[in-house]
């Protein structure tokens, strides 16, 4: 094969590893390589202008974290606050983190990444992007891609083509591409959906619409509190520092999720007893639960929406907002009716209807020149893929705090390049093993133990997973915390190589 750099007129800017995306991903995986890789070389590419990724696209009325920032905050930096934040403040925890990081200057904005092709005779993935503005094509040579980008599409979101769109007089937004100019004020406004996204939309727009329905196809299960952590207030009161009560605070957490988690499965009524209890608080003691508010799936199935200070509950009850259970038959002029055959007036149509599932971002990858199909490859604990070398891939937890995962992830890759490093290897990918020949091939993730509407929809483009711990990507923080760092990474599902002299 000949040398691919000579296919690329120009400069060629070579970093031992390139991390592609600065959002929460990006950031976390560069703090870790400056902790435990101080040696090695790194810059991040980011398409967008600015840093935060999912923080920077998403700007509705309201936006939150729909995760606690004890967990969703990084391991190596304090959250100081309440434990469900706001745009605005998640982003200036981001930037500090950069600062605080040292590495502002290794993050290069506004570069959309093109292609990644892998060559083994080089050892290196010769990346093509492309730098908004002038369109100027940048090319970079890694040896070991860091893939932090996320598992959506920022530009086009998930909007279903419902019959008689053209005839509605009003607005339709997807949150995704919320316009800020955009005025509800005293305005019909009907959210469809009713995940977090919708959680959050309708009591921020009740606070200035003249009415909101939440039209939901399904019922969501939601977990209401108090928007403080007691402990954490308790720990400040009497004088202990902000990095021993986000490690405490962590920890307690972390062990009420467990506790939830496994009484989901174990006595799921009880748990949906104590839900809606929780509800009641707010709500009020005689708040009707059936239809709108019994799901048909178990509790976590689907992400469990935290809804802080119990705010949606409250826009329902005194009369602000309402709630329709039905599917969509067709917009009219004046709004929406329903299977049922109710018309839903409106002015302005929200469709929380959620993400388009995104693998790799529309990045073309090839591997010694052969284009590499996602949906062909069988992926190692959510992290690594056959037949795709010296790549890792962040996909975080939906159950759990997405950050969580950052973190493992993060010691796995400076562990698997120390390693490389310490056999003075310079290729490293996954491989069946002998035992894993006959092993079941199956759907990335179990519908039956986590089945979102957009991971569904996405599956055609997602790797495969096998029947064996190695070969699944579990989407259980409780128990990866134990086997990520216990990885043998002599074990022979890696392949090491060497190759040319870095």
């Amino acid at each position: 094969m000949s040398n691919i750099a000579e296919e690329v007129a120009g400069e060629i800017i070579r970093v031992d590893v390139l991390i592609i995306g600065a959002g929460i991903s990006g950031i976390g995986a560069a703090h870790h390589m400056r902790e435990q890789l101080p040696d090695k070389d790194f810059l991040i590419l980011e398409a967008k202008n600015s840093y935060g990724g999912t923080w920077d696209t998403h700007r509705y009325p309201g936006v939150r974290s729909d995760s606690d920032l004890y967990t969703f905050g990084y391991r190596f930096k304090p959250w100081v606050g309440p434990p469900v934040a706001g745009r605005s403040e998640i982003l200036r925890y981001l930037e500090e983190a950069i600062a605080e990081g040292g590495f502002a200057d290794r993050i290069l904005y506004g570069h959309r990444v093109l292609t990644c092709r892998w060559s083994s005779p080089e050892s290196s993935w010769l990346v093509e992007a492309v730098r908004n503005g002038d369109e100027k094509r940048i090319v970079f040579a890694a040896n070991f891609l860091w893939m932090c980008q996320g598992y959506y599409d920022h530009d086009k979101p998930y909007l279903p083509e419902w019959p008689a769109m053209g005839d509605f007089a009003g607005r339709i937004i997807h949150p995704q591409q919320w316009d800020p100019e955009l005025d509800y004020s005293d305005k019909r406004v009907v959210v469809i959906g009713s995940g977090a996204t919708a959680a959050t939309l309708v009591p921020a727009l009740a606070e200035k619409a003249a009415q909101v329905t939440m039209l939901q196809r399904s019922p969501t299960y939601f977990y209401c509190a108090p928007n403080k952590n007691e402990l954490a207030d308790r720990l400040r009161e009497i004088g202990i520092d902000e990095p021993t009560i986000h490690r405490v605070v962590r920890a307690e957490v972390l062990y009420d999720q467990e506790l939830l988690a496994r009484r989901a499965v174990e006595e799921p009524e009880v748990l949906f007893e104590e839900l809606k209890g929780a509800i009641r608080d707010y709500a009020g003691e005689d708040f009707e639960f059936d239809p709108h508010f019994v799901p048909r799936y178990r509790v976590w199935q689907q992400r469990l929406a935290y809804c802080p200070d119990g705010d949606l509950f409250q826009a329902v009850s005194s009369g602000r907002a309402n709630v329709v259970t039905d599917e969509i038959d067709r917009f009219t002029r004046r709004g929406i009716v329903t299977k049922s055959g109710e018309e839903i007036e409106a002015d302005i149509v929200v469709a929380a209807t959620g993400f388009r599932l995104l693998m790799m971002g529309k990045i073309e990858f090839e591997v010694d020149g052969r284009p590499v199909d996602w949906h062909e490859t069988v992926n190692y604990r959510g992290m690594m893929f056959t037949g795709v070398p010296n790549l890792v891939w962040v996909m975080g937890y939906f159950r759990a705090s997405w950050t969580l995962r950052v973190d493992l992830v993060a010691d796995f890759v400076c562990k698997l390049l120390a390693e490389m490093d310490r056999r003075g290897t310079r290729k490293v990918e996954v491989a069946l093993r002998e035992e894993d020949r006959d092993m079941s091939l199956l759907p990335w993730i179990d519908g039956e133990n986590f089945n979102p509407g957009y991971i569904v929809r996405g599956l055609a483009e997602m790797p495969v997973r096998g029947d064996k711990p190695e070969w699944m990507h579990n989407q259980d923080y409780w128990r990866e915390r134990d086997e990520l760092p216990k990885i043998d990474l002599s074990g022979a599902e890696f392949i090491y190589q060497a190759g040319p002299a870095a």
